[in-house]
């Protein structure tokens, strides 16, 4: 008796003989020609130099530095205005949703008069 794994029940069934020696998944070589092109333009083939086409210089080194000013200024406040009406903004709509969702208990946990 011979048994293969069933992908199905995910158990031990029984099984042919060339089912058994022929486990699923598992096909016999074909041809060991190229696969055909998929694309229909040649693929840029990488090189092994580490050349990176964009447009701009790598700003990295200098905003390291600036942000890592001891200014007394917080990270999320260094680039001036702009970052701190969004710091405001997020603090106006968290403080804003507690207290929305504090009426909206206060109203639900309250017995409607009929």
């Amino acid at each position: 008796m011979y048994y293969k794994f069933s992908g199905f029940t995910q158990k031990l069934a029984g099984a042919w003989a060339l089912e058994a020696y022929s486990p699923q998944g598992l096909k016999p070589m074909v041809s060991t020609g190229a696969p055909p092109i998929i694309f229909a333009t040649p693929t840029k083939l990488t090189s092994d130099s580490t050349v990176y086409d964009y447009a701009g210089k790598n700003r990295v080194p200098e905003l390291q530095k600036f942000f890592q000013k001891t200014d007394g200024v917080p990270v999320y406040l260094k680039r001036g205005l702009p970052d701190q009406m969004l710091y405001r903004t997020t603090v106006a709509l968290t403080v804003g949703g507690t207290i929305y969702c504090l009426i909206a208990l206060y109203m639900a946990s309250q017995p409607k008069n009929k």
